[in-house]
């Protein structure tokens, strides 16, 4: 039965009672009414009220949930479905806002998916066009300016050897940033290999004491929960960097049951951790990709620790 017509049943029936309750029982009203008459008919009314209120209250519960529901149900944070009742029309209700519920994330997944499949292809394009275009070009210009160092008299060679310094810092930072966007020693080497790099490159460009955990023999993972282990520490890595002024940086790689479990702290400055950044919600959006479990802890003046928790046995959802 729908909700609509279970609600003119009710009504229906408590009208019904009243009227026979009216016909057959000894109550009367006079021509003019009485005090004690009034006070009758208040609490018939008030008899009606009540019992419409007990009768409608567990058909119209569950709209209520829905609605309360609807108003705070985030798909980015913990499961927002709710109990459906034994049967009844709020049971379909519940189970209609349930649904809803599964296809919104199941299309916000696929979507999060293709957007951070395309983002990941344009990043090996960029790197590959800095590779072979502008590491190409700035290689050329390094052997060229090497080559009329020693063709200069000695006052302009100086000059030209500071130019080359320059030109071969450029290339190394060109060269580093191709290696973040596509990050080949993962592909080669595999995941631990990569988290060495990123905490040696960390080490080499800021004054913070950079420790690695990594534990031995740790099992494979699929390549796309590797890729996602790695953005999360590349991110978690340039934060610190850049915004914690930690005096060290742990990077830790450890199983821990059923799953891999990598956490990254900091002895930094912290932050609110109820404010996200785009950086902040790319590392949430690629967790659930792989079911993995992200939190990230920090207050003012505390530190920050991102743990990432992904199940073993786990390709992309």
């Amino acid at each position: 039965m729908r909700l609509y017509w279970k609600v003119v049943l009710i009504n229906g029936v408590v009208l019904c009672l009243a009227l026979l309750a009216l016909v057959l029982g000894p109550m009367s009203v006079s021509r003019s009414t009485v005090a004690s008459e009034v006070l009758v008919l208040a609490g018939g009314l008030a008899a009606i009220l009540l019992t419409n209120a007990l009768l409608l209250r567990s058909s119209l519960a569950p709209v209520d949930r829905v609605v309360r529901a609807m108003a705070y149900v985030d798909l980015t944070g913990p499961d927002g479905r709710l109990a459906a009742p034994p049967s009844g029309p709020g049971r379909s209700l519940v189970d209609g806002f349930n649904a809803m519920l599964d296809r919104l994330e199941e299309e916000q997944g696929t979507s999060n998916a293709k957007a951070l499949a395309a983002q990941e292809a344009e990043r090996h394009r960029i790197a590959q066009e800095l590779h072979d275009e502008v590491g190409q070009h700035l290689t050329v210009v390094l052997l060229g300016l090497k080559q009329l160092e020693g063709q200069v008299p000695a006052a302009q060679a100086a000059e030209v050897a500071v130019l080359r310094e320059s030109v071969r810092d450029g290339l190394d930072d060109v060269r580093r940033v191709a290696r973040r966007l596509r990050p080949g020693v993962l592909e080669d080497l595999g995941l631990t290999s990569a988290l060495a790099a990123l905490t040696n490159d960390l080490g080499r460009h800021h004054p913070a004491e950079v420790r690695r955990v990594i534990a031995p023999g740790l099992p494979g993972l699929a390549s796309d929960t590797e890729l996602v282990v790695y953005r999360v520490a590349q991110e978690a890595l340039t934060n610190a960097a850049r915004h914690s002024r930690a005096k060290q940086v742990t990077l830790s790689l450890v199983r821990i049951g059923e799953g891999l479990v990598l956490e990254v702290a900091d002895d930094g400055i912290g932050f609110d951790a109820s404010t996200s950044g785009a950086g902040l919600r790319g590392m949430h959006e690629r967790s659930r990709l792989v079911r993995g479990d992200l939190r990230i802890t920090s207050r003012p003046g505390q530190g920050t620790t991102v743990r990432l928790a992904v199940p073993l046995a786990v390709g992309p959802s």
